[in-house]
This record gives C-alpha cells, sequence and structure tokens, in this order.
C-alpha cells in the first residue's frame, strides 16, 4: 500500500511540474504564483473549519487538530521558507527549458545530505559519499549541455535562481523533518497551506499589481489551480505513506525524486525542447547519484 501511494506522490509530483510550465508560459510569475498557492489554502479551509466544528472527528485521516499561537509561528516560518523557494523557482521556470530545471531540482536531496551532516551531525558512509559525487560531476556534464544552448550556468541569474530555489527547498525538508517529528502533520500540511496567501499576498498587491500593464501580462490559465491541487495531492499521498509502520523512507524519497522523469519527458514531447540525448544522460547520472545516497542510507 505504501509503495503505491509514493508511486502516486511522483506521479502527481510530475504533473504538477508541467502545469507550472504551462501556467508560466508566456504569463506573468507573480499572480500565478498567488492564486496556485490560494487553490491549496481553499482546499483546507473547509477541512480546518469542520475540524474544529467537531464533524470531522480525530480518527479521520483529514482531522486538523488545534495548536498552540507558538507551533502556529512556528508554521508560519515555513511558509515563508517555501515561499521564499518558490518565487525563485516560479521565475527560473518561466525563463529556463523543462529540461534544465528538472534536473537542477534533481540535485535536492544531495543538499539535504550535505545540510543534514552540518545541522545533525550526521555520519556518511561511502556510498553516500560515492552518491554525492557522481551527483555533482553529473551536475558539471549538465551545465556542460547547457551551454551549448547558450545558456552559461556560470553568469545566467535564472540558473542562480534555480539553485537558490533548490538550496532553500532542501532547508525546508530539514525543517520538515523538525515539524513533523514534534507537531501533528495534518496541522503542519493545513496551515501551511492557508498561511501561504499572507507570504504571497504583499508580492501581489506592492510588487505586481502597480506594474500589470507595464510588465508580462496575467492571463487566467485553468491549469492554475491544478498546480495547487496536484501539489496538494502528491504531499497528502506522501504523508499517508509515512504512517504505514513497514514504509522505508528511502524508498519513498526515491520514488518522489524521480517525478523528474515525467518533468522531462512532457518537455521533450509537449515543450518541444532540444538537446534532450546530452541533458537525459546527465539526468540519468544524477538520478544514478540519488539512487547510491538513498540506498546508502
Amino acid at each position: 500500500m505504501w509503495i503505491f501511494l509514493g508511486l502516486i506522490s511522483c506521479l502527481f509530483l510530475g504533473f504538477y511540474d508541467v502545469a507550472k510550465k504551462l501556467s508560466l508560459k508566456d504569463n506573468a510569475v507573480i499572480p500565478v504564483l498567488f492564486f496556485a498557492s490560494a487553490t491549496g489554502a481553499v482546499l483546507f479551509m473547509p477541512i480546518i473549519a469542520l475540524s474544529n466544528l467537531g464533524l470531522i472527528t480525530e480518527s479521520s485521516l483529514f482531522f486538523v487538530p488545534t495548536v498552540s499561537m507558538t507551533v502556529h509561528g512556528l508554521i508560519f516560518l515555513k511558509s515563508i521558507l517555501v515561499g521564499s523557494s518558490w518565487i525563485f523557482a516560479y521565475y527560473a521556470l518561466h525563463h529556463l527549458p523543462l529540461t534544465i530545471v528538472t534536473p537542477i531540482r534533481a540535485t535536492g536531496p544531495v543538499w539535504t545530505l550535505l545540510g543534514a551532516l552540518i545541522i545533525y551531525h550526521e555520519v556518511y558512509n561511502g556510498w553516500q559519499w560515492a552518491g554525492i559525487t557522481v551527483v555533482f560531476i553529473s551536475f558539471y556534464l549538465f551545465s556542460v549541455a547547457g551551454n551549448s544552448e547558450g545558456i552559461v550556468f556560470r553568469n545566467n541569474r535564472w540558473i542562480l535562481f534555480m539553485v537558490i530555489a533548490t538550496l532553500l527547498g532542501s532547508a525546508s525538508t530539514l525543517y520538515d523533518k523538525y515539524l513533523i517529528s514534534n507537531y501533528p502533520r495534518m496541522a503542519v500540511q493545513a496551515w501551511f497551506s492557508v498561511y501561504m496567501i499572507p507570504v504571497f499576498l504583499p508580492f501581489l498587491l506592492f510588487l505586481w499589481y502597480p506594474k500589470r500593464k507595464t510588465s508580462t501580462l496575467f492571463t487566467w490559465r485553468w491549469t492554475i489551480p491544478v498546480i495547487g491541487i496536484l501539489l496538494t495531492i502528491a504531499d497528502f499521498a506522501y504523508f499517508y505513506a509515512l504512517f504505514n509502520p513497514d514504509a522505508l523512507i528511502t524508498i519513498l524519497s526515491l520514488l518522489r525524486r524521480t517525478s523528474v522523469i515525467i518533468s522531462f519527458a512532457a518537455g521533450a514531447i509537449i515543450f518541444k525542447e532540444i538537446n534532450l540525448k546530452r541533458k537525459g544522460l546527465a539526468l540519468l547520472g544524477i538520478l544514478a547519484g540519488v539512487l547510491l545516497i538513498v540506498f546508502g542510507s
């Protein structure tokens, strides 16, 4: 059952990336980001209300327990961290091919692993260090493939944005380890989604709205709310899989990371992106490095 849930999470994460690219193509970034995030909040608001009214009981998987203001503050910090990562990621995805963005995102487990080394003083074995080395070598080969498209990694701001987004995402993963270990899972996921609205609203009102007529125009597309729906389902399936006592976190992490294959395939089939052989080989190298890290854990 937990393997099936892990595959569901992987599948929805892959389509989540595709929906983002479809929504951002020739479109204003900030309103897309705001309305996609607001969709996730709208999904959880009724669940929070019904839980408070007792219409959803504690025995339900969807029950959102009441937590203290201190916990709310900690969850809001997570929303700020994730919101910062998404801002950089959405701008990068707006300007870069999907087949460039997804392999960079696939290096996330490496940065999470290195962060755990520094913060939690975890000790790694030879397989894990081999995986880290393979990822960095593959990332270099990937940068060479990008150069052939005129995307020079060392001085391209959107590449830098994607790297920053990946680092912030890894930091969020490390922070999740603390939150999920100490506080109710549904409270964290539900209130995190709700708090994304106050995080992004100032950007919408004060950064985009005054310049909306002189910058890239915003066009509403059906794929925008789909972004929030897909991410909510992917995260719910993943956290629910972790409830199974037989679930192996290493296997689940690997399944979620392989969602980049779906995104990469979409870049080739839907968006007709080029230079796929070189980028595909580099992506396989990154996934092989992640595989070594996961199974070496």
